[in-house]
Protein backbone atom coordinates (compact mmCIF):
# COMPACT_ATOMS: atom_id res chain seq x y z
CA UNK A 1 0.00 0.00 0.00
CA UNK A 2 0.89 3.29 -0.44
CA UNK A 3 1.98 6.14 1.87
CA UNK A 4 -0.03 9.17 3.00
CA UNK A 5 3.21 11.59 1.55
CA UNK A 6 2.98 9.69 -1.52
CA UNK A 7 -1.42 9.22 -1.63
CA UNK A 8 -1.35 13.09 -1.04
CA UNK A 9 1.65 13.83 -3.64
CA UNK A 10 -0.19 11.48 -6.46
CA UNK A 11 -3.81 13.33 -5.60
CA UNK A 12 -2.28 16.65 -6.03
CA UNK A 13 -0.87 16.20 -9.27
CA UNK A 14 -3.82 14.79 -10.83
CA UNK A 15 -6.01 18.14 -10.13
CA UNK A 16 -2.78 19.82 -11.44
CA UNK A 17 -2.42 21.61 -8.54
CA UNK A 18 1.24 23.36 -7.33
CA UNK A 19 1.65 22.94 -3.23
CA UNK A 20 1.04 26.34 -2.97
CA UNK A 21 -2.31 26.01 -4.64
CA UNK A 22 -3.14 23.05 -1.79
CA UNK A 23 -2.04 25.13 0.85
CA UNK A 24 -4.61 27.58 -0.04
CA UNK A 25 -6.87 25.15 -0.60
CA UNK A 26 -6.70 24.28 3.04
CA UNK A 27 -5.52 26.98 4.68
CA UNK A 28 -1.82 25.51 5.26
CA UNK A 29 1.45 26.91 4.78
CA UNK A 30 3.38 25.74 1.66
CA UNK A 31 6.30 24.30 3.90
CA UNK A 32 3.06 22.51 5.70
CA UNK A 33 2.20 20.67 2.62
CA UNK A 34 5.68 20.05 1.64
CA UNK A 35 6.80 17.85 5.13
CA UNK A 36 3.32 15.76 4.48
CA UNK A 37 4.61 15.46 0.87
CA UNK A 38 8.40 14.45 1.96
CA UNK A 39 6.59 12.07 5.11
CA UNK A 40 8.47 14.39 7.42
CA UNK A 41 5.00 15.15 8.81
CA UNK A 42 1.45 13.70 9.43
CA UNK A 43 -1.51 16.31 9.48
CA UNK A 44 -3.33 16.15 12.17
CA UNK A 45 -7.21 14.60 11.95
CA UNK A 46 -9.17 17.74 11.15
CA UNK A 47 -7.36 18.49 8.51
CA UNK A 48 -6.69 15.00 7.09
CA UNK A 49 -10.60 15.55 6.96
CA UNK A 50 -10.30 18.75 4.58
CA UNK A 51 -7.57 16.95 2.40
CA UNK A 52 -10.25 14.18 1.93
CA UNK A 53 -13.14 16.42 1.10
CA UNK A 54 -10.81 18.57 -0.97
CA UNK A 55 -9.99 15.68 -3.10
CA UNK A 56 -13.34 13.52 -2.66
CA UNK A 57 -11.32 10.40 -1.32
CA UNK A 58 -12.20 8.32 1.65
CA UNK A 59 -10.13 8.94 4.88
CA UNK A 60 -8.76 4.83 4.71
CA UNK A 61 -7.49 5.73 0.92
CA UNK A 62 -5.48 8.72 2.36
CA UNK A 63 -4.22 6.63 4.98
CA UNK A 64 -3.08 3.83 2.88
CA UNK A 65 -5.09 1.30 4.20
CA UNK A 66 -6.78 0.69 1.18
CA UNK A 67 -6.54 1.50 -2.78
CA UNK A 68 -10.38 2.48 -3.00
CA UNK A 69 -10.98 5.72 -3.12
CA UNK A 70 -14.54 6.11 -2.31
CA UNK A 71 -15.73 3.46 -0.17
CA UNK A 72 -19.09 2.18 -0.98
CA UNK A 73 -22.02 2.75 0.76
CA UNK A 74 -23.80 0.62 3.50
CA UNK A 75 -26.99 -0.68 2.07
CA UNK A 76 -29.60 -1.35 4.66
CA UNK A 77 -33.09 -3.16 3.97
CA UNK A 78 -35.49 -4.67 6.48
CA UNK A 79 -33.08 -8.08 6.86
CA UNK A 80 -30.59 -6.25 8.51
CA UNK A 81 -32.00 -3.09 10.24
CA UNK A 82 -32.74 -4.33 13.87
CA UNK A 83 -35.95 -4.80 15.32
CA UNK A 84 -37.57 -1.40 16.51
CA UNK A 85 -34.90 0.20 14.51
CA UNK A 86 -34.96 2.63 10.98
CA UNK A 87 -32.13 2.59 8.57
CA UNK A 88 -30.64 6.41 8.71
CA UNK A 89 -31.92 8.68 5.83
CA UNK A 90 -30.58 9.79 3.04
CA UNK A 91 -27.57 12.68 3.53
CA UNK A 92 -26.34 15.31 2.12
CA UNK A 93 -23.35 17.85 2.65
CA UNK A 94 -24.06 21.32 3.44
CA UNK A 95 -21.75 24.09 4.44
CA UNK A 96 -21.98 25.38 8.35
CA UNK A 97 -21.50 29.08 7.56
CA UNK A 98 -20.15 31.27 10.48
CA UNK A 99 -23.18 31.74 13.07
CA UNK A 100 -25.56 33.19 14.08
CA UNK A 101 -27.45 34.73 17.14
CA UNK A 102 -30.55 33.27 19.06
CA UNK A 103 -30.44 36.49 21.71
CA UNK A 104 -28.85 39.93 20.56
CA UNK A 105 -27.86 39.80 16.63
CA UNK A 106 -24.20 38.83 16.42
CA UNK A 107 -22.23 40.05 13.39
CA UNK A 108 -23.22 37.14 10.86
CA UNK A 109 -19.28 35.60 9.36
CA UNK A 110 -19.64 34.16 5.49
CA UNK A 111 -16.76 32.14 5.77
CA UNK A 112 -17.49 28.42 5.79
CA UNK A 113 -16.31 26.82 8.60
CA UNK A 114 -16.99 22.84 7.66
CA UNK A 115 -19.07 20.59 5.86
CA UNK A 116 -21.54 18.25 7.99
CA UNK A 117 -24.13 15.82 6.76
CA UNK A 118 -27.72 16.52 7.02
CA UNK A 119 -31.14 14.41 5.77
CA UNK A 120 -31.69 15.23 2.05
CA UNK A 121 -35.75 15.49 2.85
CA UNK A 122 -34.97 18.76 4.07
CA UNK A 123 -33.67 20.30 1.10
CA UNK A 124 -31.52 22.73 3.28
CA UNK A 125 -28.74 24.93 1.59
CA UNK A 126 -26.58 25.60 4.18
CA UNK A 127 -26.47 24.89 9.01
CA UNK A 128 -25.60 27.93 11.01
CA UNK A 129 -24.59 27.44 14.44
CA UNK A 130 -26.74 29.61 17.18
CA UNK A 131 -25.73 31.40 20.11
CA UNK A 132 -27.81 32.22 22.94
CA UNK A 133 -30.87 31.27 24.62
CA UNK A 134 -34.24 33.52 23.27
CA UNK A 135 -35.27 30.26 21.29
CA UNK A 136 -35.02 27.95 23.99
CA UNK A 137 -36.46 25.26 24.67
CA UNK A 138 -37.14 24.61 20.66
CA UNK A 139 -33.73 25.54 19.88
CA UNK A 140 -30.83 26.14 22.18
CA UNK A 141 -27.44 27.17 22.40
CA UNK A 142 -24.58 25.58 20.31
CA UNK A 143 -27.64 23.55 17.92
CA UNK A 144 -26.73 23.77 14.56
CA UNK A 145 -29.98 24.58 12.12
CA UNK A 146 -30.35 24.27 9.00
CA UNK A 147 -31.86 26.60 6.59
CA UNK A 148 -33.02 26.52 2.82
CA UNK A 149 -32.39 30.02 0.87
CA UNK A 150 -35.63 31.67 0.30
CA UNK A 151 -36.76 34.95 0.37
CA UNK A 152 -40.47 34.79 1.99
CA UNK A 153 -41.55 32.64 4.42
CA UNK A 154 -45.15 31.82 5.93
CA UNK A 155 -46.17 34.26 8.89
CA UNK A 156 -44.70 32.71 12.20
CA UNK A 157 -42.44 30.14 10.53
CA UNK A 158 -39.09 30.60 12.07
CA UNK A 159 -36.00 32.27 9.59
CA UNK A 160 -32.87 33.39 9.64
CA UNK A 161 -32.59 37.43 8.93
CA UNK A 162 -30.48 39.75 8.84
CA UNK A 163 -30.76 43.04 9.90
CA UNK A 164 -27.99 45.40 8.33
CA UNK A 165 -24.64 43.87 8.62
CA UNK A 166 -26.18 40.99 11.29
CA UNK A 167 -28.32 38.09 11.64
CA UNK A 168 -31.00 36.52 13.99
CA UNK A 169 -33.15 33.81 13.99
CA UNK A 170 -36.73 34.62 15.01
CA UNK A 171 -40.10 33.63 14.49
CA UNK A 172 -41.17 35.85 11.34
CA UNK A 173 -44.60 38.32 11.45
CA UNK A 174 -45.06 40.52 8.50
CA UNK A 175 -48.13 42.54 8.97
CA UNK A 176 -48.63 45.88 6.29
CA UNK A 177 -45.52 47.78 6.45
CA UNK A 178 -44.51 46.29 10.27
CA UNK A 179 -42.02 43.36 10.72
CA UNK A 180 -41.28 41.28 14.07
CA UNK A 181 -39.24 39.03 14.58
CA UNK A 182 -40.13 37.30 17.87
CA UNK A 183 -38.48 34.86 19.93
CA UNK A 184 -39.44 31.69 21.46
CA UNK A 185 -38.41 32.84 25.41
CA UNK A 186 -39.87 36.55 25.25
CA UNK A 187 -37.78 36.87 28.83
CA UNK A 188 -34.86 36.62 27.45
CA UNK A 189 -35.63 38.68 24.04
CA UNK A 190 -38.30 40.67 23.90
CA UNK A 191 -39.63 40.83 19.80
CA UNK A 192 -38.32 43.18 17.56
CA UNK A 193 -40.41 45.30 15.72
CA UNK A 194 -39.40 47.06 12.07
CA UNK A 195 -41.40 49.66 10.44
CA UNK A 196 -41.16 52.45 7.79
CA UNK A 197 -37.88 52.99 6.08
CA UNK A 198 -35.87 50.28 8.56
CA UNK A 199 -37.50 47.67 6.64
CA UNK A 200 -35.06 47.63 3.60
CA UNK A 201 -32.57 46.66 6.26
CA UNK A 202 -34.35 43.36 6.47
CA UNK A 203 -33.60 40.81 4.30
CA UNK A 204 -34.87 36.99 4.96
CA UNK A 205 -32.22 34.46 4.29
CA UNK A 206 -33.58 31.10 4.77
CA UNK A 207 -36.75 29.01 6.35
CA UNK A 208 -35.38 27.00 8.93
CA UNK A 209 -36.26 23.49 8.11
CA UNK A 210 -34.19 21.30 10.82
CA UNK A 211 -31.96 21.69 13.70
CA UNK A 212 -28.97 18.71 14.98
CA UNK A 213 -28.27 19.13 18.49
CA UNK A 214 -25.24 16.89 20.00
CA UNK A 215 -25.81 14.84 23.69
CA UNK A 216 -23.69 16.36 25.36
Amino acid sequence: MATFSERLKSLRSEKGWSQQRLADELKLSKSSVNMYERGEREPGFETMEAIADTFNVDMDYLYGRTDVKIAEPIQFNADTVPPGFRPLPEMTQVPLIGNIACGTPITAEENIKQYIGVPAAWRADFALECHGDSMAPRICDGDIVCIRKQCEVETGQIAAVRIGEEATLKHFYKSGDMVQLIAENSAVCPPMIFSGTQLADIKIEGLAVGFCRGLL
